[in-house]
């Protein structure tokens, strides 16, 4: 897939490591290693997917020692996770072309530093970005948690045989609700932040992070881009979107020009009151969803993600969950849903079907964004 595995929650690191059967050897100067001595590094093999190459130390995926590290257990949701990743590397490639740039997940940020830039400002704790507990209960009194989660992406270009950091990438994930106890072990309650809260803290850490990481002595000429992702509720079946980035040029300090990003994530069929983002295709998946479910009576559910750039479906991911184990039964099945796509759904957007059992995948069909050809796969075991 092309621009929608960008946003795909499942996938981003399958198009990143692909080609990894091709090698290129390399010395890893100390832009990346920090450190005088020299090691080997390998890349990933060039794809021809628009994905970035990757940088392995010692033939090894470098994993960022800051993933998944949040300022609070309580505002959590897979979801949000994974788009909060993927919606990242998008920013990215705006800035920082795969055909020019390797990539390799952050390691600029050390842990025990973006647990304090997470944490409250506070005397003990003078680089926290998140402000001071005024101390105050009422939701409405407090300061509220605003930001969530950091994610760091680094990109290098390759000069003869060494690499250098040409660019980063930073990603702020802002919460749409705090969720915070009044005492230990507590009822959960709830601080709803505006969007115009959410913007003004968000580009005032940005600013901050950028300053602090150009007293880095490696960093003081390297471009710094900064997305402002807006978090989902802890309940929904989708992730957040991102709605600002911005790119602090060689040598600057700051984000002066902020550009606007226009995303929606939607499920299918809406819950609630919810209206639909559009209502044909909200409609037209209806018609996907009782056609196949007309077909097996044994289906658990049939859902979709849907994701829209600029108020036009990118990207569609729908989940199919059988009670059936059969390999005649999924081999029809998977046809059957495959000739209900072509018939029912949009052609533009890039769609992920998924069938699935509680305990496994059965089969997954795929369609490139602007294709009309679905490819399919049953998955089998000997």
């Amino acid at each position: 897939m092309k621009k929608f595995i960008q946003w795909s929650i499942t996938l981003l690191l399958l198009p990143l490591l692909a080609g990894c059967g091709n090698f290129g050897e390399s010395s890893l100067s100390n832009h990346i290693t920090n450190s005088s001595k020299t090691k080997k590094t390998m890349t990933t093999g060039p794809s021809k997917s628009g994905q970035y190459s990757t940088l392995l130390q010692d033939g090894k995926y470098h994993v960022s020692p800051i993933a998944g590290l949040t300022s609070s257990s309580d505002n959590e949701n897979n979801n949000n996770l994974q788009a909060f990743e993927t919606g990242l590397l998008a920013i990215s490639k705006k800035e920082y072309s795969p055909d020019k740039y390797y990539f390799q997940e952050g390691k600029l940020i050390s842990a025990p530093v973006a647990q304090k830039w997470l944490a409250r400002k506070s005397d003990n704790n003078p680089q926290g970005l998140n402000p001071t507990d005024n101390g105050e209960k009422d939701p409405n009194k407090r300061n509220p948690i605003y930001l969530q989660q950091l994610l760091e992406q680094d990109f290098y270009t390759q000069s003869e045989k060494n690499y250098k950091l040409s660019g980063v990438t930073i990603g702020l994930s802002l919460n749409d609700i705090d969720y915070y106890r009044k005492e230990q072990y507590g009822s959960t309650f709830e601080t709803k932040i505006t969007d115009s809260q959410r913007a003004d803290h968000g580009k005032k850490m940005a600013n901050e992070i950028i300053q602090r990481l150009r007293q880095q002595n490696n960093l003081t000429q390297v471009p710094i881009t900064i997305g402002l992702y807006k978090q989902n509720v802890n309940d929904s079946l989708v992730g957040g979107s991102y709605f600002a980035y911005g790119v602090a040029k060689a040598g600057q300090k700051t984000i002066t020009d902020w550009s606007t990003i226009h995303q929606q994530n939607q499920v299918l069929p809406v819950v609630g009151n919810e209206d639909p983002i559009n209502t044909t295709d909200a409609d037209n998946f209806s018609n996907f969803k009782n056609t196949i479910q007309n077909y097996f009576p044994n289906l658990s559910g049939v859902t979709a993600q849907t994701h829209y750039e600029d108020g036009t479906l990118s990207g569609m991911v729908i989940t199919i969950n059988t009670q059936f184990y059969g390999s005649a039964q999924i081999s029809s099945f998977t046809q059957f849903v495959q000739d209900a796509a072509n018939k029912y759904l949009p052609q533009q957007p890039a769609i992920e079907i998924r069938i699935q059992t509680v305990q496994q995948m059965q089969a997954l069909l795929t369609k490139d964004y602007n294709n009309k050809q679905y490819n399919s796969h049953v998955f089998t075991s000997y």
